[in-house]
C-alpha cells in the first residue's frame, strides 16, 4: 500500500504531471553526523528514486560556517552509500550563492526586502506573539537605493557582525511567524569549507531551502513536520523568483522518526561527544549511523526498519525495540555461530587424556545448511563463562554447580567435582569430570541422556584472546529529552558499556573488521575498528532476545 508521499506524487501524475520532471533531493547540513531519523529521510527519498525511477540530488545546505566541515561532508557521503544508495547530482547551497544574493538585490528593488540595522533582541520582540500583531522596524520603508548600498556593503564586508540584516518585507500581522519579515542574510566572517572568505554575508536557511531545490528543478522538497509551518514563506520565497506561470517544487512534510531511549538533537549529540560522555560521533551507542554501523547493525536492517516504522503526518515515538529486533531477524539467517567466553573461569577435566586433542564437528548456521560446518577444538582445559558455575545452587539453577551435570554444548556431559580458590577465596578453576560415552551426536545411550543445562565452552590450548565491549542503551528513560526542565543527560545510563577480556575459539583469529557473528548464548558482536592483528575487538550488537521490561 502506497504511503501519504506517494498518493500525493501518484495524484500530481494523475492531474497530468509528466514523470520525467520528478526529481527528489536529500539536503542534510554537514554540521555533524547523519542519525538514525536522517536515515528515515534518506530511505524515503531515495526509495522514491527507486520507485519512481526518478534522479535523487544529494545538496548540503551549507549556509553556516561556523558549525560545518568537510568532515561532515565525507562522513555523509559515506553513510549515504554504506545504506545502498546513489545520487544523481551532488550539490551544495553554496552554489547558489551569487544567484541568491542577484535574486536578493531583486527583491531590495521590488520593495520585497529591506535592510534592518536593529539588534536581533529587538527583531524578535518586535514580532510579537501570533495572538497580537507585530511591530514594524522604523527601517521597513526606507529608500530602495539606501538598502541595496548598504547591502553591497555587507557583502564587502564593510558592516560588523550583528550590525544588521536583511529581511523579506511580508506581513507583520500574520498569525504565522514565519511571515513577519523573516531575516534573509546575515553578516558572518568566517572562512567557508567550500568558499574559503569569498562571501561575508551568508543566506538564512528559508531563503536558501525552497530556491536551491527551484534551481534543481526538485519536483517535491520533502521535508518533517517541524517545518509544516514553514510552508507559506517557501511558497511565497518562490513566488519571488520564478514566473508565475511555472508550477515549481511543492513542500510536503512527514513525521520525523522519534527512537525511544534516544535523542537525534545534533546539538544534544554533539554535547555528549564534546564533554566525553561517549568516545565519539561514532561510538557504538550513538544514534548515529556510524555509531549504528560501528556496533553492527547492517544497511539491511537500517532499511528494513524503516519501512516497518512507515511514513506518516504525526509525530510518534518507536520503540528502540522494533529496531533491535529487525536486526535480530536478520542475522539470525546470516550470522555464523561461533563460542566466545567473554568473561572466563578455568574448567579442568580431571579425567580426560592431557595430551589428547579432538575436533568437534559444528554447523556455521542451522538457518542456513549452506553455510556448510567446521571443526571447533576440544581438550582438557577449557574457559566456560564465570557466571554459568556457581558452588552452591537452588534447584532453579540449570548451569553447573558441585555434583551437578550440564552438557558442554556440542560435546561431553560434565560434572563438577571440586573448586581450587585463590587467597581471596575466589574460584579460580573448577575440576570436573566427563562421561567419554556421552559425546553429542554419538548415537550412543549416554549421549541422548537429558541434562538440565547446555554450557558454551573454548578450548584452552587453542583459544584466541580478545576484547569484548558490551554496549546497552545509553539512557535509562524512553524519551530522555521530552521535559525540557531536565536536563537529558540525568538519564545516561552509567552501565551502558563495559569491556572484559575473552576467549573465542581459534576460528575467529581470521575475522575482520565488520564482521558480525553470534556468540552462542551470548548475543551477535561484530569486529570493531579497534582490532589488532594479535587482539580482536568485539563490540556487542544486540541479545539474542530483548531484556529489557516494556514500560
Amino acid at each position: 500500500m502506497a504511503n501519504f508521499i506517494e498518493q500525493i506524487i501518484d495524484g500530481d501524475l494523475a492531474k497530468g504531471l509528466d514523470r520525467k520532471s520528478l526529481r527528489f533531493r536529500f539536503p542534510p547540513e554537514p554540521n555533524g553526523h547523519l542519525h538514525i531519523g536522517h536515515a528515515k529521510a534518506i530511505c524515503l527519498n531515495f526509495g522514491l528514486g527507486e520507485k519512481y525511477q526518478a534522479p535523487v540530488n544529494l545538496r548540503f545546505d551549507d549556509t553556516n560556517p561556523e558549525k560545518e566541515e568537510q568532515a561532515f561532508v565525507d562522513a555523509i557521503k559515506e553513510d549515504i552509500k554504506w545504506l545502498g544508495f546513489s545520487w544523481a547530482e551532488e550539490k551544495y547551497a553554496s552554489d547558489y550563492f551569487q544567484t541568491l544574493y542577484n535574486w536578493a538585490v531583486e527583491m531590495i528593488k521590488n520593495g520585497a526586502a529591506y535592510i534592518d540595522e536593529q539588534e536581533q533582541s529587538i527583531i524578535i520582540e518586535q514580532r510579537k506573539n501570533p495572538g497580537e500583531p507585530g511591530i514594524e522596524s522604523p527601517y521597513r520603508n526606507r529608500p530602495t537605493d539606501e538598502s541595496l548600498a548598504l547591502f553591497q556593503k555587507m557583502k564587502n564586508g564593510e558592516v560588523e557582525e550583528g550590525a544588521m540584516v536583511l529581511r523579506a518585507k511580508i506581513d507583520m500581522n500574520s498569525p504565522n511567524m514565519n511571515m513577519r519579515d523573516p531575516v534573509m542574510y546575515r553578516v558572518l566572517k568566517k572562512p567557508h569549507h567550500r568558499t574559503g572568505d569569498t562571501w561575508k554575508i551568508y543566506p538564512i536557511y528559508d531563503w536558501t531551502h525552497g530556491q536551491s531545490d527551484y534551481l534543481e528543478k526538485i519536483s517535491h522538497s520533502l521535508c518533517t513536520v517541524e517545518f509544516e509551518n514553514h510552508r507559506p514563506l517557501y511558497e511565497w520565497y518562490l513566488n519571488q523568483v520564478k514566473p508565475q506561470e511555472e508550477l515549481g517544487p511543492k513542500q510536503r512534510e512527514f513525521a520525523r522518526l522519534n527512537l525511544s531511549y534516544t535523542v537525534t538533537s545534533k546539538r544534544k549529540l554533539q554535547k555528549l561527544v564534546e564533554e566525553g560522555h561517549v568516545s565519539g560521533w561514532d561510538d557504538p551507542r550513538m544514534p548515529t549511523i556510524s555509531g549504528i554501523r560501528r556496533r553492527g547493525y547492517t544497511p539491511q536492517s537500517i532499511r528494513e526498519f524503516c519501512q516497518r516504522a512507515g511514513i506518516s503526518k504525526r509525530d510518534n515515538l518507536i520503540d528502540v525495540s522494533l529496531l533491535e529486533f529487525t536486526l535480530r531477524d536478520e542475522l539470525n539467517k546470516t550470522a555464523q555461530r561461533v563460542m566466545c567466553v567473554v568473561d572466563p573461569i578455568k574448567l579442568i577435566i580431571e579425567n580426560y587424556p592431557e595430551d589428547q586433542t579432538e575436533f568437534i564437528q559444528t554447523e556455521n548456521n542451522p538457518e542456513d545448511p549452506a553455510s556448510g560446518t567446521r571443526e571447533i577444538p576440544f581438550s582438557r582445559e577449557i574457559y566456560i563463562e564465570r557466571e554459568d558455575f556457581m558452588e552452591e545452587a537452588s534447584g532453579k539453577f540449570f548451569r553447573l554447580t558441585l555434583g551437578q551435570e550440564v552438557r558442554l554444548k556440542g560435546a561431553y556431559i560434565i560434572k563438577a567435582t571440586r573448586v581450587e580458590k585463590n587467597e581471596k577465596g575466589e574460584i579460580i578453576t573448577v575440576f570436573c569430570s566427563f562421561d567419554p560415552l556421552s559425546k553429542s551426536g554419538s548415537g550412543s545411550l549416554e549421549s541422548k541422556r537429558k541434562v538440565k543445562g547446555t554450557l558454551h565452552w573454548v578450548s584452552v590450548k587453542q583459544a584466541v584472546s580478545c576484547k569484548v565491549r558490551i554496549y546497552d542503551r545509553l539512557f535509562t528513560h524512553p524519551s530522555p529529552d521530552a521535559d525540557k526542565e531536565v536536563d537529558f543527560l540525568t538519564h545516561l545510563n552509567e552501565d551502558s558499556f563495559k569491556e572484559t577480556e575473552g576467549f573465542a575459539e581459534p576460528f575467529l583469529a581470521q575475522a575482520k573488521m565488520g564482521d558480525s557473528f553470534q556468540f552462542q548464548r551470548l548475543g551477535y558482536f561484530c569486529v570493531d575498528k579497534d582490532s589488532q592483528k594479535d587482539k580482536l575487538v568485539f563490540n556487542k550488537t544486540v541479545g539474542l532476545k530483548d531484556s529489557w521490561k516494556k514500560d
